[in-house]
C-alpha cells in the first residue's frame, strides 16, 4: 500500500509541469494572431451611394467636394483630374501587407470645373510593376585591363624617398599624385 509521501511526490513533477503547460498553450495562442490580423483601411473611404450621385455634365467640383471631400491627389499634368484612392490591406508574416480590396474613383473636370467623365477601378485593373535590373552607363567608369595597367605605370615608387613614412610619396618625377601618397589623391596640374 502507497503511503501519503508517495503520492505527493508522484504529483510534484505534475505540479511543475501545469505552469510550463499555461505558459505555453499562451504563447501558441498568442503566435495564432499573426495569421488571422485585422484589416486595416487605407486612404479616402468612398462608399457607391456617395460617388452615383455625381452626374457627369452637371455635376460640379464643389459639389464632388462636399460629397467625397478633398481627393488623394490629383494628375501630375492635368489639375482637372480628381483622383481617390481607397485599399483595405492585412498583416502577412514575413511579407509585405497583403491588399484586400481596392478602389479608385478617378473625376475628370473641364476648365470651367464641370464633372466630364467618373471612372471607377479596383484591384483587377491595376498593374504590376517590377523594377528593371539595367544599370545605367556613367561614361568614364568603364576602364579595361591594359587602362588599369598603365595607368598605374609610375604613380608609386617605393624607392624614390627612403625617408617618408609611406613608402614614397612622390613619383618617379618628383610629382606627389596618385592614390597612396600621404593621402593627398590624384590632383590635376
Amino acid at each position: 500500500m502507497r503511503s501519503p509521501s508517495d503520492t505527493n511526490s508522484a504529483l510534484r513533477p505534475a505540479r511543475r509541469l501545469l505552469p510550463c503547460a499555461v505558459v505555453g498553450l499562451g504563447m501558441l495562442l498568442s503566435g495564432c494572431s499573426v495569421f488571422s490580423s485585422r484589416p486595416f483601411q487605407r486612404g479616402s473611404l468612398i462608399e457607391r451611394d456617395d460617388y452615383t450621385q455625381l452626374k457627369p455634365g452637371v455635376s460640379t467640383r464643389a459639389d464632388a467636394m462636399d460629397l467625397l471631400g478633398s481627393p488623394t491627389t490629383r494628375a501630375t499634368f492635368d489639375d482637372n483630374t480628381w483622383i481617390y484612392i481607397s485599399m483595405r490591406t492585412a498583416q502577412t508574416p514575413l511579407s509585405f501587407p497583403s491588399i484586400r480590396q481596392q478602389q479608385v474613383v478617378v473625376l475628370n473636370f473641364d476648365d470651367k470645373g464641370t464633372l466630364r467623365t467618373l471612372r471607377t477601378l479596383d484591384k483587377s485593373n491595376a498593374r504590376p510593376v517590377s523594377m528593371v535590373g539595367a544599370v545605367t552607363p556613367t561614361p568614364g567608369t568603364s576602364v579595361n585591363i591594359m587602362q588599369q595597367i598603365l595607368g598605374n605605370v609610375g604613380r608609386y615608387n617605393p624607392m624614390s624617398n627612403l625617408d617618408s613614412t609611406f613608402g614614397g610619396s612622390t613619383g618617379p618625377m618628383g610629382f606627389n599624385n596618385g592614390p597612396g601618397h600621404g593621402g593627398t589623391g590624384n590632383s590635376l596640374p
